[in-house]
C-alpha cells in the first residue's frame, strides 16, 4: 500500500515538474489529450477490473479450477488496489474538508 501511495506522489511531482516546464500550447490535431477525468476514469476502470479478477480467481480457486498460487496473487493484487483506492478516497475527503473550512 505504501509503495502504491508513493507512486501516486511521484506521479504528482512529475506532473507538476512537467507542467511548470512546458508553456501552454494549442491543441494539436490528431494528438489525443488527456485530462483529469480521462485519467481518473482509466484508473477507476483498471481498479475495478483488478478487483473483479481477484474475485473471479477466488471463486475458481474454491471450485478447484485454479492453483493456490494464482489465487493468492490475484487476491493480493486486489487487496493492494483496494487499499490504494481507500487511501486516495481519504485524501480526497480530507482535501474537501480543508476547502470547506476556508473562509470566503
Amino acid at each position: 500500500m505504501i509503495s502504491a501511495i508513493s507512486s501516486f506522489r511521484s506521479l504528482g511531482g512529475t506532473a507538476a515538474t512537467t507542467l511548470s516546464q512546458t508553456a501552454p500550447t494549442a491543441a494539436t490535431p490528431g494528438v489525443a489529450s488527456s485530462d483529469f477525468s480521462d485519467v481518473f476514469a482509466k484508473v477507476s476502470t483498471e481498479a475495478i477490473d483488478t478487483l473483479k479478477t481477484g474475485e473471479a480467481a477466488a471463486i475458481s480457486g474454491i471450485q478447484g479450477r485454479s492453483s493456490v498460487q494464482h489465487v493468492v496473487q490475484a487476491i493480493m493484487s486486489a487487496e493492494q488496489t483496494l487499499q490504494t483506492t481507500i487511501a486516495v478516497r481519504d485524501k480526497v475527503v480530507a482535501a474537501y474538508q480543508e476547502i470547506s473550512r476556508m473562509g470566503i
